[in-house]
């Protein structure tokens, strides 16, 4: 096992990072012409291509630029929404949905073009299955197919059972639906790799520095932060938030319209290219239809990577990796003896109809949240857009603002319990 990356939590995407020297913390007054507030994969992506438009940046990270999901997540790039096609439809009308389906594949490509263009090395592998473990799955998996095929996206692949049983080396799934648009990839590198784009484009990264709250200062802004013991502030045209299920405190209104649920992934020893190649003959990331969902890949490195359990109590779970372990071996049984070498959690963002929050708290403060779990792809074009809605350009930016979203119900005390019940029913539902 390698250490992880200095300041970073303990995961296998931190100990296969090479080391980097801290950005400065900001000290003192700046200038800006955009604020941006949290250094993941969409604040990131903002800077880049606000910085390529000529646009004076500040990015501000309270840790580490990909602390939190950005560089903690499963790594898998998909299209679309985690609400699902048809029931973004029925929430904003057909042409919109079509229109934000379009845009995610347009952020898929985008993707590929980055890494390309800016040589990031993050471990890019093109596939992803998406599983089923029982009769009224493989029957989802066949509408979802005809869905997409109305949406003009006919590149998926259809396997049952003894074709599937060719690919991947288990018993528990009955069919699959291979798409080989999707991908998979190391998040951390991913998320460092679009920093220094944006870095190198002009904007300025500043880690360790808290944003406390902003206010209006003439025709602008001003950004208080502290960093340690020392004050500073950015003065600025435009502001960005983008910390998601880490912005705490400094928008209590936007964090009445999400729930931070916690997520869990171990990683195996290095179990050897064969070993690991049988398990997943085709390398795509898998994922099944459970609400509650199993998903794994393998690592570069000849690893299983394997996500399960989730936490809507708030509490955190001390038996979270025997857990996690024991659904692995539902899967893959014959891991039984392999030692699990890192695990670890962390925190995604969910809204109460999980569909994507974007929009504005003031005429030039925008914010990007509600990514739900399906952010690897989104939030680049998250990024994208909300760049082109500081240009002036809001068109597309505006088709995710009409989203409808409420607050959680129960308030502070109640809402975190209240759904936690809820998710009881998808529980017992995923048993049958």
């Amino acid at each position: 096992m390698s250490a992880p990356l200095a300041g970073y939590p303990e995961t296998y995407y931190s100990a296969t990072t090479p080391a980097r020297t801290p950005e400065p913390p900001l000290k003192g007054t700046a200038l800006a012409d955009v604020c941006i507030v949290g250094a993941g994969l969409a604040g990131c992506s903002a800077a880049l291509q606000l910085a390529e438009r000529g646009y004076r940046v500040i990015l501000l990270e309270e840790r580490r630029i990909g602390w939190g999901a950005s560089g903690r997540s499963g790594g898998q790039a998909l299209p679309g929404v985690a609400k699902g096609h048809a029931a973004l439809e029925a929430l904003i009308g057909a042409a919109d949905a079509r229109a934000i389906w379009d845009l995610t594949l347009e952020g898929l490509r985008q993707m590929r073009s980055r890494i390309a263009r800016h040589a990031i090395d993050c471990d890019w592998v093109d596939g992803h299955m998406q599983v089923a473990g029982k009769a009224r799955q493989v029957d989802e998996l066949e509408r979802e197919q005809e869905s997409l095929n109305r949406l003009g996206y006919r590149d998926t692949r259809l396997l049952h059972r003894s074709e599937l049983e060719a690919v991947l080396a288990t018993r528990r799934y009955q069919a699959a639906l291979y798409d080989p648009n999707s991908a998979h990839l190391h998040p951390l590198r991913y998320t460092l790799g679009l920093a220094g784009a944006a870095q190198r484009a002009g904007a300025v990264v500043h880690e360790g520095t808290r944003a406390l709250d902003y206010a209006a200062d003439g025709a602008g802004l001003r950004v208080r932060t502290r960093a340690g013991a020392i004050d500073g502030q950015v003065r600025c045209q435009h502001l960005l938030l983008a910390g998601n299920a880490y912005l705490g405190a400094f928008a209590p209104a936007l964090a009445r319209r999400i729930l931070r649920v916690g997520t869990y992934i171990i990683a195996t020893e290095p179990l050897g290219e064969a070993r690991a190649r049988a398990l997943v003959q085709n390398n795509a990331a898998v994922a099944d239809l459970n609400w509650v969902i199993d998903y794994f890949r393998r690592s570069a490195d000849h690893r299983l990577l394997f996500g399960g359990r989730v936490s809507y109590s708030g509490l955190e779970r001390f038996e979270i990796v025997a857990a996690t372990r024991a659904r692995m071996l539902r899967v893959y049984p014959q891991l039984a003896q392999a030692r699990i070498d890192y695990h670890w959690g962390g925190y995604l963002d969910i809204t109460l109809n999980r569909a994507p929050d974007f929009g504005r708290l003031a005429p030039n403060v925008w914010y990007l949240q509600g990514f739900c779990g399906h952010g690897v792809v989104l939030t680049g074009v998250a990024g994208l857009l909300a760049a082109e809605a500081i240009a002036g350009t809001a068109e597309r930016f505006d088709l995710f603002a009409r989203i409808p979203h409420r607050d959680f119900p129960g308030g502070a005390l109640l809402r975190r319990p209240a759904l936690v019940l809820a998710m009881l029913w998808y529980r017992l539902r995923d048993l049958l």
